[in-house]
């Protein structure tokens, strides 16, 4: 499982000109799943996403994660993370789970978050989507389940 973390001062996902999620301060979450991940991965990125101290304490310092500043999460699916750029010039996504797999995993990542005392707003799954965001730094990380990055 991969992720792209942003830092958030608001998020809205919208469909087809309806709003399907929103966020205030928190994080945007982009994800992407493989066919390996399973359980244990989507515990690891909760972990990880909850507990990142990326919030600013009165020092300037990060030290409060989403939980500790009462923020949310904009769960958004992204199958492109696993987009293989390596060869020619059209990404393959071979690595990418199929929708039915990866659509379980995803809705056990938000359950997982959820669990863990952090409101989730979701994109909606296998939909063209429009993001916006206000990306507050910015503060931009990269997440692997398989810790490649």
């Amino acid at each position: 499982m991969r992720a792209v973390i942003q830092r958030v001062t608001s998020a809205t996902v919208t469909v087809e000109n309806r709003r399907v999620g929103a966020i205030e301060l928190g994080l945007l979450v982009y994800v992407g799943i493989t066919h390996a991940d399973g359980a244990v991965e989507t515990a690891y990125m909760a972990n990880k996403i909850v507990g990142l101290r990326v919030f600013a304490d009165a020092d300037g310092r990060f030290s409060r994660s989403v939980r500790d500043v009462g923020g949310a999460v904009l769960l958004v699916s992204q199958f492109t993370l696993y987009g293989d750029c390596r060869r020619g010039r059209r990404p393959s996504f071979d690595k990418a789970a199929t929708p039915d797999a990866a659509r379980a995993v995803y809705e056990g990542l938000a359950d997982a978050v959820r669990e863990r005392g952090v409101p989730v707003r979701l994109g909606e799954f296998q939909a063209h989507m429009t993001v916006a965001s206000i990306n507050d730094g910015p503060v931009t990380l990269l997440l692997d389940s398989g810790r490649d990055f």
